[in-house]
């Protein structure tokens, strides 16, 4: 045997557990590049959809989830962010599919089934043929109760699905639970296998040097990821995003400058100027006869700004479920002028193009919050150019400049992450076939002595 074929021997297979669908057979109102990695998801059963924002993931995974209620009669379940399940139900209706919202397996009909990620527990996993994970960047805490339910009560199921915008690339831990989700590999094995400790800080990891080519390779094998149409050299017609403004709106203290450092520092920055910086927010939300997306970290930011805001509506944590979704369905059907809320409670899976103006009361250190807030008025599919004030005091530099250094990295790392797979995944999205391994029965199978004992 040759070094080379024990290295092949060596390379992890994927085995590929769908079926086969033609593309014509495909909902003729997905573009050409969702029809194929729509199939592409099907052939292999199990799969991860990492697509940027506003690039379709919905009626992707609505096709997908349809396609297996077709060919195997079974129930899907998406399980979804608060107050997306109806919008997604109307994405349904605008693609001719069916979408049941239920709160509890007692609601579940026949065919494709989508609740809140909060009503898991009230389901049956195991009377569902398939499952899908819109906003699937719920599993990036690894330790979260969440993550882990959704992954052992989805071990058996046949068909998975995991749909989000393009991953926080240097953020290997949502990668690996990804991997755990579909099965191909548990997050402690790819660590071990691809990855050693940067430095002293065990929570960090890099790739292995030598490993970096396979790791993206293997990855490609399980997962797409694109952020836009040309990635996969596709017609990028209709996928240009608008131009994005950021106004930054700094709030002086008058006092000689000392820059928030520590957690309790930021915190204690914020609140000493959070009357300035909620009033200067309000005055430029007024200004405004369109709607307005205002964003706050603090409870009592959210408070005076509903107060300051005109024709405002607040959004809290504590608010009850149907509030939330009615606020925020309220707010994508333009019924809604002006809505204040957290990135952590409406940052992730709704689709407000119908909005272009935002405003940030504030920062936080997470530049994903604060990529994703952005990105729900600025995607594709957006018509106008989209204005975001970010409203800091001066001693809130340090806050900036990190934000500022996540996102340079961001950009770097997903321009690489799209680079190492370009190549790769042209080529499996076009030409995957179904691999399974053949068993060819030809011993006649003789029950045990006790067997006949027993009868």
């Amino acid at each position: 045997m040759t070094y080379e074929s024990f290295l092949e021997k060596k390379k992890i297979q994927i085995l590929s557990t769908g079926f086969d669908i033609e593309t014509e057979d495909l909902n003729q109102m997905l573009f050409d590049f969702q029809k194929d990695i729509v199939r592409w998801a099907l052939k292999k059963g199990k799969a991860c959809i990492f697509a940027d924002c506003g690039s379709g993931k919905t009626p992707m995974q609505l096709e997908w989830a349809n396609r297996v209620h077709e060919y195997t009669g079974g129930n899907v379940l998406i399980l979804a962010p608060l107050a997306v399940a109806e919008q997604t139900k109307r994405e349904g209706d605008k693609f001719g599919i069916p979408v049941n919202v239920c709160r509890s397996q007692a609601d579940v009909k026949p065919g494709i089934n989508i609740t809140n990620y909060e009503m898991l527990p009230h389901f049956v996993t195991s009377e569902f043929i398939g499952v899908v994970l819109d906003e699937s960047s719920v599993l990036k805490h690894f330790e979260s109760k969440t993550r882990t339910q959704i992954i052992d009560n989805f071990a058996q199921t046949e068909y998975k699905l995991a749909c989000t915008a393009t991953p926080a690339p240097n953020d290997y831990m949502e990668l690996g639970n990804h991997a755990e989700f579909v099965g191909v590999m548990t997050r402690t094995e790819m660590l071990a296998m691809y990855f050693v400790h940067d430095g002293g800080e065990t929570a960090k990891w890099r790739l292995k040097g030598h490993a970096e080519d396979v790791f993206w390779k293997w990855l490609t094998t399980w997962a797409i990821v694109i952020q836009n149409p040309k990635d996969l050299e596709y017609d990028d017609v209709g996928y240009d995003l608008p131009e994005l403004n950021l106004h930054e709106e700094v709030i002086w203290t008058g006092e000689e400058v000392i820059l928030a450092n520590t957690l309790t520092e930021r915190r204690d920055a914020r609140k000493d100027t959070l009357e300035e910086r909620c009033q200067r927010a309000a005055d430029i939300a007024n200004m405004f006869d369109d709607q307005v997306l205002i964003w706050c970290d603090l409870n009592a930011e959210s408070e005076l700004l509903h107060k300051l805001i005109y024709d405002s509506v607040e959004v809290k944590g504590s608010d009850k479920p149907e509030h939330k979704s009615n606020a925020m369905i309220g707010f994508s059907k333009g019924e809604v002028k002006a809505l204040v809320t957290k990135p952590s409670i409406a940052g992730f899976g709704m689709n407000w193009q119908n909005c272009c103006k935002m405003i940030f009361v504030g920062l936080s250190d997470s530049y994903e919050a604060y990529y994703q807030a952005i990105r729900r008025c600025w995607r594709f599919g957006q018509k106008n150019n989209v204005d975001v004030y970010v409203v800091v005091s001066d001693r809130e530099g340090s806050v900036r400049e990190n934000i500022l250094r996540k996102e340079n990295d961001a950009k770097k790392m997903t321009a690489e992450m799209v680079k190492y797979t370009k190549e790769i995944l042209t080529e499996e999205i076009h030409n995957t076939s179904r691999v399974v391994s053949v068993y060819d029965a030809n011993t006649i199978m003789k029950l045990p002595y006790w067997r006949e004992l027993i009868a």
